[in-house]
């Protein structure tokens, strides 16, 4: 079942299934299963027409930002670290820690981290 041009499996929970929605999490997953009522144990594929319709127009009215959109703005905030050349954009660049981490010693596990 796609919601959201995201695949997810009928037999997940709702509550899990929401967090494979790009810029959904846990704590986005549990407000939204609150707000509809539904128990985290209940499964997708349990979910009715109505309730299904429910749970779309709660997630678009929310005002998230989802998915494509989601990763567009991260792209871009990351090229405008990169055209102000600050710090954090060269570092981000490179691979390497950004906010102040130790690297003589972890430096090959850091470059690694993303």
């Amino acid at each position: 079942m796609y919601i959201l041009d995201t695949e997810i499996n009928n037999n997940d929970s709702v509550f899990f299934g929401l967090q494979k929605i790009y810029g959904i999490g846990k704590f986005e997953s549990s407000n939204i299963c609150n707000k509809l009522g539904f128990s985290f144990n209940y499964k997708i594929n349990e979910l009715s027409e109505k309730q299904m319709v429910q749970l779309i127009k709660l997630i678009e009215m929310s005002k998230l930002v989802l998915n494509n959109d989601l990763k567009k703005s991260k792209i871009l905030q990351f090229k405008k670290l990169l055209n102000i050349k600050s710090y954090r954009g060269l570092r981000k660049l490179k691979g390497l820690p950004v906010r102040g981490q130790r690297t003589h010693t972890n430096a090959k596990t850091a470059r690694f981290v993303k």
